[in-house]
């Protein structure tokens, strides 16, 4: 069974689309005695108890393929006279109207299924009219056929917890009579099961509530199958595995168990690029689980050891790649890689920091270097102001002509900038980096003007 088979059926559990026909149950007590035995026509109950009852059998079909709900197949032998499929098959031919054969398979969940408190079995008949689709998945109005099957499930029955509550014939507050509860189901399952919208009388769907404790004593006695680790199971069994081989530092191997997880899910996201989320799932095969030791790293003798175990626990049944992900390890996994990006970039950015502060001090030093040579320049030039009452341009013209003149016989360095300004100017001059860049910087007043190359500027 696919998910969408069982989105099949669990969307009929409604009072409007329901076609229930029986429902019958066994409530045994902690000691394994029966102390009660129900038998209704389900559309004839009560409309709060009938809606109770279809949560119950929704909740027996609920959780994740593979994790919850386990596809359990007979053996061949299972399938002869006496053999449990052939009890499950005649009990659903039944219509859970025979009390012989509805007392013999509460007898058998009672010897085979290991549950210390008391619990409710109920079993409910259906018999499905299994409408044609189209290619489109539109329904048609042609019947494929009946799929008729039982659906078993297996409920503790607890104490309320304690408490006080209003006391009505004494109007007062007072503690509250505790009563016993039909909770939702721990086990459960469905025959025979409904795979590509079909019956299927050779497999069982298997529901448990905890994948960790998945009852696997009553998939064998009581079922007949050979058991199935869930999802979490199998992860669990893994990672011991893994961790039994590399060693028990868990600072030391975690990033070679985080690298592992992440080959994992590579493998699953390439399989979905190319295919699609419908595939089938991908079998981590024993040669499949080495190359992904070696791709992440694992010493040859240890991928060895990792192999050997690997065998031992699976045997044939052997994992999918998408049951051994770890989603809290893949999360961990990537905050580490963000946040070691992040140093890689304050380290980056902390070294640009100290080689522009270098480069800085060497620009200012080589600045002062020029200046000091402009200065000389300067200095070799013997300048004489023109008086206050001369004509100011004629002052800047005789100005421009002395330096000019005096310039001919100076030291002419290279330079990409030459200054020529007033004697009391030259004291003003400044160098400054403004934006990384080396500047020279001259105080002008409102009053005073500059000729850049020959073109007069306002400032």
């Amino acid at each position: 069974m696919n998910k969408k088979d069982v989105l099949e059926l669990k969307r009929r559990f409604k009072k409007t689309e329901c076609t229930f026909t029986k429902m019958t149950g066994c409530y045994v007590d902690c000691e394994k005695n029966t102390i009660l035995n129900i038998s209704e026509t389900f559309l004839n109950l009560q409309e709060e108890e009938l809606f109770k009852y279809l949560e119950i059998a929704k909740k027996a079909l609920s959780g994740t393929i593979g994790n919850n709900l386990l596809e359990l197949e007979f053996p061949l032998d299972q399938e002869e006279i006496g053999g449990r499929q052939q009890s499950l098959m005649a009990l659903k031919e039944s219509r859970l109207k025979d009390e012989n054969l509805l007392e013999s398979f509460y007898q058998l969940v009672k010897d085979t299924y290991d549950y210390a408190g008391n619990y409710l079995i109920l079993l409910f008949h259906d018999a499905y009219d299994v409408i044609t689709k189209a290619s489109d998945n539109a329904k048609l109005d042609e019947s494929e056929e009946v799929y008729e099957y039982i659906l078993c499930a297996i409920c503790p029955v607890t104490l309320s917890k304690p408490g006080l509550g209003y006391l009505e014939n004494e109007e007062r507050i007072g503690a509250r009579e505790r009563d016993w509860v039909v909770n939702p189901p721990e086990n459960g399952f469905i025959f025979p099961a409904f795979t590509d919208r079909s019956t299927d009388i050779h497999s069982v769907m298997y529901y448990t509530k905890n994948a960790k404790e998945p009852h696997p004593e009553f998939m064998e006695a009581g079922l007949g199958c050979p058991s199935k680790q869930t999802a979490t199971e199998q992860k669990e069994t893994f990672q011991s595995i893994i961790r039994r081989a590399i060693g028990a530092d868990d600072e030391k191997n975690s990033p070679l168990f985080m690298k592992i997880q992440e080959n994992f899910n590579n493998m699953v996201e390439e399989m979905d690029a190319i295919y699609d989320k419908d595939r089938d799932p991908i079998i981590l095969t024993n040669d499949a689980i080495e190359e992904v030791l070696v791709e992440s790293g694992v010493p040859e003798e240890v991928t060895a050891k990792i192999k050997d175990q690997y065998a031992e626990e699976f045997g044939e049944a052997l994992p999918v790649v998408e049951h051994l992900i770890d989603s809290k390890v893949l999360a961990v996994s990537e905050q580490r890689r963000t946040e070691l990006q992040l140093r890689e970039k304050v380290d980056e950015l902390q070294q640009k920091l100290e080689e522009t502060q270098s480069e800085s001090i060497s620009s200012s030093r080589n600045t002062d270097e020029d200046f000091d040579q402009m200065d000389d320049v300067v200095s070799s030039v013997d300048v004489e102001v023109p008086s206050a009452d001369a004509n100011e341009d004629a002052g800047d013209d005789y100005l421009k002509d002395e330096l000019e003149e005096a310039s001919k016989d100076a030291p002419q360095p290279n330079y990409d900038v030459i200054l020529r300004v007033k004697p009391e100017k030259v004291t003003q001059i400044k160098s400054q980096i403004i934006d990384g860049k080396k500047c020279i910087i001259i105080p002008m007043e409102e009053d005073e003007q500059a000729n850049v190359n020959g073109v007069n500027t306002m400032l």
